[in-house]
């Protein structure tokens, strides 16, 4: 027990130093390999070189019991709905319709072509199809919510390793196409016709009275021991957790959502670090068939969210933006943003917690519907 948890402070403490160091090489490096997945490996590359095996270890159950809940409620609480008002309906909209394309694609497209080899014998038979509610967390939800889903689902941590790796590769390509699409926005305005636009309201800074750090970290803490005490399940802690979150910042007007948020990714390093443990290099799988499924899956979404675009008349900017703050999160969606215009990064910003608040609820739709066709 002291091993795995002295590997998993290690392993925190590693990422958060060098993810704050300004250097040209070191930010290349977390660029490729994020600091989601190095959580992971590392403590999977330090049990394979000390050939132990810290699978069952106290520290997982804790793990699903206190850091995970944890995790949830924090990025949840961590959503300014205020804030969310001044983007406007119809780029949430489009937004949204790339939330809900990215939920039901796999349901659809397993349906359409049941009786493939792809999807009767890889998806089925050998269980790819549990990769799947976590690639919908990952690029709706982001860290949190694929890790839930993950536990929802019961991915093997083979698989998961296959989907961390390959959604990392997608993504970093992903963000160099939508730097190119934003640059290109009054050109496809245009070809689209979209001619009425009216820019978003502005988002002004988050008000200095907020709570003090501990106090919030303790309300966070009530809010989980509460839900371990009184509910049985998971999945109820993980949607009574959800709505408590979101509910916070309504009932304190001072709520401090810059740490709440940063509070949820520290949780995030440390479940990922715990999970690393279980993880053995030797079971890795890789389907290049499945790799491609995905490329189609993610280029679908961006149609998707265009076609939305061209309907509601709403600048193709924002589909890049959308998309962003879907697949690529908090620390992308601006930086494309600002590609185009620097005034809109705080409303990426919101639209990729607005992201992370929902991505849960999507993925746990994705498993229903797919459970319910499969199995």
């Amino acid at each position: 027990m002291i091993a795995s948890v002295s590997i998993t402070v290690f392993t925190v403490l590693f990422v958060l130093t060098f993810e704050r160091l300004d250097n040209p090489i070191i930010k290349k490096i977390f660029n490729w390999l994020p600091s989601i997945l190095l959580a992971y490996l590392i403590p999977a590359a330090i049990s394979f070189f000390l050939n132990q095996d810290y699978s069952q270890v106290t520290l997982h159950q804790w793990s699903k019991d206190l850091f995970i809940p944890l995790a949830i409620v924090s990025v949840m609480s961590s959503l300014s709905f205020p804030q969310l008002k001044l983007i406007g309906w119809k780029p949430i909209a489009v937004f949204f319709s790339g939330s809900l394309w990215i939920a039901l694609f796999p349901v659809g497209f397993i349906l359409l072509f049941m009786r493939t080899d792809f999807v009767s014998d890889l998806l089925i038979s050998q269980e790819y199809w549990k990769g799947i509610p976590p690639i919908v967390g990952s690029w709706i939800g982001g860290s949190t919510s694929q890790l839930v889903l993950k536990e929802l689902v019961a991915c093997s941590e083979a698989l998961f390793l296959t989907v961390l790796v390959l959604d990392n590769i997608l993504v970093n390509l992903w963000t160099i196409g939508m730097f190119q699409s934003i640059q290109k926005s009054d050109r496809i305005n245009q070809f689209l016709k979209i001619k009425s636009f009216n820019p978003p309201e502005q988002i002004t800074a988050a008000k200095e009275n907020s709570h003090a750090p501990l106090l919030s970290f303790l309300i966070l803490l009530g809010a989980v021991f509460i839900a371990h005490v009184l509910l049985p399940t998971f999945i109820a802690k993980v949607v009574v957790l959800s709505l408590i979150g979101l509910s916070l910042g309504v009932i304190f007007k001072s709520w401090n959502y810059s740490f709440t948020l940063k509070l949820g990714s520290v949780f995030i390093l440390i479940v990922m670090s715990v999970l690393g443990l279980k993880l053995q290099f030797n079971l890795i799988q890789f389907n290049p068939a499945f790799m491609g499924f995905l490329v189609v899956w993610l280029t679908s979404h961006f149609f998707v969210m265009l076609g939305v675009a061209k309907i509601l008349n709403v600048h193709s900017a924002w589909v890049p933006i959308a998309s962003m703050a879907n697949v690529g999160g908090i620390a992308t969606a601006p930086a494309v943003t600002a590609a185009y215009e620097k005034k809109w990064m705080p409303h990426a910003i919101i639209l990729a917690v607005l992201s992370m608040a929902t991505g849960t609820f999507w993925g746990m739709v994705t498993i229903g519907l797919l459970q319910y066709w499969i199995t």
